[in-house]
């Protein structure tokens, strides 16, 4: 399998012309076998199969290229907390539901592979990282939002709800991302025992006990 995030199947040459989605297509495997500084444009052109004017054309430098590659893999972040999900059953569900989106980006060689790219690129290059986390930060300032929103209704308590998002994230990528991010033979525990420990363990320290949580709901509404 191709260690790549495109969300398309076509080969690694582009078919189309040299449009910005096929050399975008192109530059993946490229990028995260090599490396970002290791990639030359002319590299770029020839596995687009486009002469380097028509590359020159439709992209600046191979920064932007690289930028553009980045949005597709911002798609499947979000993907990891869809439109919607807060409302689809109580906090433990969507918990569940999460964590297991979280667990599924992990597993995708492609997105282990753009990860790796990051954290080797980004000493040489500090605006990958910059970059990275400009996608990272709207879905984490979001499950915050939810955890605060939760904390309001006295459904969980977390004085510090984005503290508490990056400790519910720090819990599956310690035991999903790491291990396969290290090489590691043999997963501790499977996927789905990962996800519900990981659900298990916040809602022990976050959710308030059902008799306080309506104690305070039916003070709220004298």
């Amino acid at each position: 399998m191709e260690d790549s995030i495109s969300l398309h199947s076509s080969p690694l040459r582009a078919r189309r012309g040299g449009s910005r989605e096929a050399i975008v297509e192109a530059a993946e495997p490229l990028f995260m076998k090599n490396g970002f500084g290791a990639v030359s444009m002319d590299e770029l052109a020839d596995a687009a199969g486009v002469a380097r004017r028509t590359l020159y054309n439709q992209f600046a430098g191979k920064e932007e290229i690289f930028r553009e590659m980045l949005l597709r893999v911002s798609a499947q972040i979000e993907g990891a907390l869809p439109p919607g999900i807060e409302t689809r059953g109580d906090v433990g569900e969507v918990l569940r539901l999460i964590a297991t989106e979280i667990a599924r980006l992990h597993a995708r060689p492609g997105y282990l592979g753009f990860f790796r790219m990051v954290v080797a690129d980004s000493r040489q290059f500090p605006w990958i990282a910059q970059a990275f986390a400009a996608v990272m930060d709207p879905m984490m300032e979001r499950f915050a939002r939810y955890l605060g929103y939760l904390t309001e209704l006295a459904i969980l308590y977390c004085p510090n709800p984005m503290f508490a998002a990056h400790q519910f994230t720090g819990l599956l990528n310690e035991n999903s991302l790491w291990p396969m991010l290290m090489g590691r033979e043999g997963a501790l525990a499977s996927a789905e025992d990962v996800v519900e420990e990981t659900v298990h363990m916040f809602l022990k320290r976050y959710q308030l006990p059902i008799r306080k949580h309506s104690a305070l709901n039916a003070r709220d509404r004298k």
